[in-house]
């Protein structure tokens, strides 16, 4: 609508509109960096404000659409970046006090990726220390707040971009899941995310010293976080563009050939060593409703080994992670991410030396199985998190709280040990915070899971309407 202010807009009506000549980047960027003023001071979020180059970008997309030259996707449409990527002429910190002065000389191929697309950078996200939280603080940056209260955290290690983007500060926020960075800020403030599949979007920082582990090529994956399905998948389309400096990006159209349907959605209840909690059931039973009601045919079902696949896949993560970053974690971590990681070994010893290997190799065996299961269920609904987002500092405090946050995010890790794309949607509001489901899906389906996202979201509701209405 004319009179909705423009920080409100999604990312394809921002485009639509300033290609149209509605409005211009000049006064969506301006607007988008006035939000970022009113609102970032008590969230925290973005710890590098790039207003002033922001608005010489909006200026130079208006003369290039003066010109009449061609207009990317996502022309004029502000974003963030989080702190853990490259991007020319800014620290790549990683929420580590010891690269404060690491500058990157180039962009990452995602940041080159979503400015070619005609995005437009305003703001730098918050991670946790060495982006392995579930939650996000760290003393470079400081905490990041969740709009939604004190009383919740905004989760991590994307915390900064999902507490950013659904308070209106961008309409699309970067940011990167090995464990389940996307998702858990997602399900913490009531976004919208997909995890891609591995080799969907390129991914390689310049600053890098040495390669990343065997593991963390296999798991880790770059993404976005929006207000809305549809706006991830409107940013999705412009960040898997080819990137050579990732020679394991596989070059695929974003849309795939249609499914015969009805589609099969296999859903499960199942939260293992760990009680459901009555409003995860409550967002289950809605979701289930809302994709029946789709017309996706609903089977209640078993999906395959996955309490196996998450702990054989965080014991080798922590075992690789051990081998490879331990000594930076033990020389510049502070004491609490040290704490942190001692609760992580406790509840998943690393796997070391041979058993390493092993746990790599079988790690084909899942993936099979799984292969397998998506053959007859492309998709499958799943509970996220067992119970409601767990309060600030919930994974520092000792083993038990690291068993809550992290521990029983049991369908999130697995998911990236089997390298699998995975989506995030609010599906219930218990009335102090949303509940969120996960859908999974098969390899380079990602368009299908949006597809369930946004039955899911039309019967529910996009929860960032319901953030806003508090502020009027």
């Amino acid at each position: 609508m004319a009179d909705t202010p423009l920080w409100r807009l999604g990312a394809a009506e921002t485009a639509a509109r300033i290609a149209a000549g509605d409005i211009s980047a000049r006064d969506v960027i301006g607007t988008a960096v006035e939000r970022m003023h009113a609102v970032n001071p008590k969230l925290n979020a973005v710890v590098a404000d790039l207003s002033e180059e922001a608005m010489a970008a909006a200026q130079a997309l208006d003369e290039k659409q003066a010109r009449g030259e061609s207009l990317g996707p996502l022309h004029g449409v502000p974003v963030t970046i989080k702190v853990n990527v490259d991007q020319k002429g800014w620290a790549t910190t990683n929420g580590v006090p010891a690269l404060a002065g690491n500058f990157a000389k180039e962009d990452a191929p995602v940041v080159a990726n979503l400015k070619k697309a005609g995005a437009v950078v305003i703001g730098r996200t918050n991670t946790p220390e060495f982006s392995f939280r579930a939650d996000t603080d760290n003393p470079l940056h400081g905490r990041t707040n969740n709009p939604w209260g004190d009383h919740v955290s905004p989760g991590g290690s994307s915390g900064g971009a999902g507490s950013s983007v659904m308070m209106g500060i961008g309409a699309l926020a970067h940011g990167n899941d090995i464990g389940g960075s996307l998702r858990f800020p997602a399900a913490a403030n009531g976004a919208a995310t997909v995890k891609p599949g591995i080799g969907r979007v390129p991914a390689f920082n310049p600053s890098q010293r040495v390669e990343r582990g065997m593991l963390a090529q296999a798991m880790s994956v770059q993404g976005l976080i929006a207000r809305r399905a549809d706006d991830v998948r409107t940013g999705m389309r412009a960040l898997i563009a080819p990137d050579a400096r990732d020679p394991w990006m596989v070059e695929a159209p974003f849309d795939g050939a249609p499914v015969e349907g009805p589609i099969k959605v296999a859903f499960t209840k199942e939260t293992f060593e760990f009680d459901l909690h009555p409003d995860v059931e409550a967002a289950l039973d809605a979701a289930a409703a809302a994709l029946s009601d789709a017309g996706y045919e609903v089977v209640e079902t078993e999906a395959p080994m996955v309490r196996e696949i998450a702990h054989d896949g965080y014991r080798a993560l922590m075992g690789e992670v051990e081998g490879l970053m331990g000594p930076d974690i033990r020389n510049y971590g502070s004491e609490t991410i040290k704490a942190v990681f001692a609760s992580y070994h406790e509840l998943f010893p690393p796997f070391i030396g041979d058993e390493l290997l092993r746990a790599m190799a079988k790690r084909t065996f899942y993936a099979r199985a799984w292969s397998k299961f998506l053959e007859a269920y492309p998709l499958v609904l799943t509970p996220f998190l067992p119970a409601p987002f767990f309060r600030p500092n919930r994974d520092a405090e000792g083993v038990e709280g690291a068993r809550e946050a992290l521990g029983s995010a049991i369908w999130s890790y697995s998911m990236n040990y089997l390298a699998l794309p995975a989506g995030n949607i609010p599906a219930h509001f218990n009335g102090v915070q949303p509940i969120s489901v996960q859908i999974v899906g098969r390899r380079f389906r990602e368009d299908l899971i949006l597809d369930a996202c946004e039955a899911v979201e039309t019967r529910v509701g996009v929860m960032a309407e319901r953030l806003w209405a508090r502020e009027s």
